[in-house]
């Protein structure tokens, strides 16, 4: 049995998730398991059987998560909404002991409330499963057991099952973050727009608790990055309990044999701050990714960690970011834990900007990628557009992403002898990025 799969991913994303998608598809599964549809602002599409769902949601290191399509139907107010998701036969699916969570996104739709349009979708389900199973599932918006999301267009409701549970994001390693941590497939869909291929050096001067440095391993050792958790689809009467032994087997046997290989990384990270780097071996060690290099080392006077031309990543740190031991640029006290934002909850998070960026920091840092990396690619995250005149480089390109809700760009810099190369009248423009819908959830 084959079905619909919507997979969406951090905005600017679409087309390397488009292309992990066809890899997986042609190395992991038989032919016509995953069949690759058009990718669009927000996500990308894909028709499967269970096992090419199930691939999808353990290999996929851009995805956020892989959605299985169950109606979709034109409407024009709740009640419609409701009549759609009254039909359909959720007692398939799951059982009324099974608790729920109902999520809807919603681009141009002309209904006034998406969260009185959750509730309708809530009560269509429990009156279904009142009526055919006897008993209603209980709603639980922290950790619940089945998540059920709407897509609203102008005109269209489109009703998905959730095959994934937790974001993808969430890979289950790790526990040791910084202030504004970068998202797990937001890094390795970064390092995938990079080039950067396991055999060339990658080096990371300013790593904090090593979200690159640990997706690349993982590339680099054939690690699938849903391995050590659990997913939504695991919750759900239909699935093909069969196809998830197999894969997991696999990929088992797969990083088993990784192990053996785990010391011959090109991958390298520093940081100021040796609290962040004693994190970011506690990820490693979690993640099963061995002793990645790590030194602690102000980014002002990095060198390159090994012999020959390789790709520079980097997340800039600025404001609460830019500290040590726990205290920032200026050398005040970092606010309590409980008063700062805390980024597991967030559906979309926010980085924090404490402080404009220290021109003089990233000044030297420029004068470190001109004076040592001739030759090297670089790459910086920011949401500060105006990193190339501090750093005084000339951007080779620029790409649009989105880090939750927030805005940014990824800048590359090509460094070569003598001056940064003049870029082509084409270059340094945007590369197109789409838009996703905002979302309005939660249930009563």
């Amino acid at each position: 049995m084959s079905f619909d799969f919507f997979a969406p991913c951090p905005r600017g994303l679409e087309a390397p998730l488009a292309a992990e998608l066809a890899e997986i598809a042609q190395r992991r599964l038989p032919p016509g398991a995953l069949q690759l549809g058009a990718d669009v602002p927000g996500g990308v599409h894909f028709r499967g059987n269970w096992a090419g769902g199930m691939a999808a949601n353990l290999h996929s290191r851009i995805a956020s998560r892989v959605l299985l399509k169950i109606a979709q139907r034109p409407y024009r107010g709740e009640q419609d909404i409701y009549a759609l998701a009254r039909e359909q036969q959720w007692e398939k699916w799951f059982s009324p002991n099974e608790t729920i969570r109902i999520d809807i996104t919603a681009i141009k739709s002309p209904l006034r409330s998406l969260e009185f349009a959750t509730l309708r979708v809530k009560d269509a389900i429990c009156d279904r499963m009142r009526d055919k199973a006897g008993a209603r599932p209980s709603v639980d918006t922290a950790y619940p057991d089945v998540r059920v999301f709407a897509f609203l267009t102008a005109n269209d409701c489109t009703l998905y099952l959730d095959t994934s549970g937790e974001p993808l994001f969430k890979r289950g390693w790790r526990l040791d973050k910084g202030a504004a941590p970068l998202r797990e497939n937001l890094a390795a869909g970064i390092l995938r727009l990079t080039g950067w291929t396991p055999e060339m050096p990658l080096y990371d001067p300013m790593c904090g608790s090593g979200t690159f440095l640990a997706e690349a391993a993982q590339v680099a050792l054939d690690i699938a990055p849903g391995l050590s958790r659990s997913f939504g689809f695991e919750r759900l009467k239909q699935a093909d309990t069969a196809a998830w032994r197999h894969l997991k087997s696999e990929a088992n046997t797969l990083r088993n044999s990784a192990m053996s290989r785990a010391t011959d990384l090109h991958i390298f990270g520093s940081d100021i701050s040796d609290v962040m780097l004693e994190k970011a071996r506690a990820n490693f060690a979690r993640a099963g990714l061995g002793k990645v290099p790590l030194k602690q080392l102000d980014a002002r006077n990095m060198t390159p960690p090994a012999v020959g031309n390789g790709v520079l990543v980097a997340n800039p740190p600025y404001g609460e970011r830019i500290e040590v031991r726990g205290r920032n640029a200026r050398g005040e006290a970092r606010a309590p834990r409980e008063m700062r934002d805390d980024y597991e909850e967030q559906e979309a998070f926010r980085r924090v900007h404490t402080d404009a960026p220290d021109a003089e920091f990233f000044q030297a840092l420029g004068d470190a990628l001109k004076q040592r990396f001739t030759g090297w690619r670089a790459f910086f995250l920011t949401s500060d557009r105006k990193l190339p005149g501090q750093l005084r480089l000339r951007e080779a390109a620029k790409t649009p992403l989105f880090n939750g809700a927030l805005e940014c760009r990824l800048f590359r810099f090509d460094l070569i002898a003598g001056s940064v190369r003049q870029r082509p009248a084409s270059a340094g423009q945007d590369v197109a990025a789409g838009k996703n819908p905002g979302s309005a959830d939660q249930n009563s």
